[in-house]
């Protein structure tokens, strides 16, 4: 009878031995890992990812791209710098054909009264007043001068100043002789309609009749 009790005593041990192992083996056991793909029905039940934010681009690179679809600038031989003239703004005037004249002149009295310097910055024009300074932009190669009205001319419709000789080597017309350009004067310059001088008419002189000779009296 004691023998039967041991033996019973010994089998239960082991049963609980073996039960105890099996519990320890299934806590041990990892939890399948969150990347592992679920398969079967739940797979498809289960809700999609959301979509990735788009990172904000920085801005340097966003100020790089605004200036990549910005149109140009329009070239300086279109637009004058702006800049003072005569310690004032300046404001467009005219545009139109440039010519220059020389040597021919040099020396000679201009309509100001003054003499004609083919080497000093000067200019003719019809209407402005003498004195004026007025800035002479190229639209061939975007050059700028200033000069001062000290002359009137020139006489032709499709040319709006003549420049003196070094005016027009410092735009680059020497070769030319007539360039395109833009005056532009002190903001203070008065509005002037321009007007080509008629020229002067000269009067026909009358034809004196001539002396009836003198007939002696008898």
């Amino acid at each position: 009878m004691m023998m039967k009790q041991g033996v019973i005593r010994q089998a239960s041990s082991l049963v609980l031995g073996l039960a105890l192992l099996a519990w320890l083996a299934a806590c041990s056991t990892a939890p399948p890992s969150p990347e592992t793909p679920a398969t079967g029905p739940a797979a498809s039940r289960a809700p999609a990812k959301a979509p990735a934010k788009p990172v904000a681009k920085s801005a340097a690179s966003t100020g790089a791209a605004e200036a990549a679809s910005m149109p140009e600038a329009d070239s300086p031989t279109d637009f004058p710098r702006p800049a003072l003239l005569a310690g004032e703004p300046a404001r467009e005037f005219e545009r139109g054909g440039a010519s220059w004249y020389g040597p021919g002149f040099h020396g000679k009295r201009t309509a100001s009264g003054e003499r004609y310097d083919m080497h000093a910055f000067t200019a003719a024009h019809r209407t402005l007043p003498f004195g004026t300074m007025v800035r002479v932009h190229s639209l061939v190669n975007g050059r700028d001068v200033d000069v001062r009205i000290t002359d009137r001319g020139p006489f032709s419709r499709n040319r709006v100043i003549d420049v003196s000789r070094a005016a027009a080597e410092e735009l680059g017309m020497l070769g030319l002789g007539f360039k395109e350009v833009v005056l532009l004067v002190p903001e203070s310059t008065p509005e002037v309609v321009e007007s080509l001088p008629s020229p002067p008419v000269k009067k026909a002189r009358r034809a004196r009749p001539s002396p009836k000779p003198k007939t002696k009296a008898r």
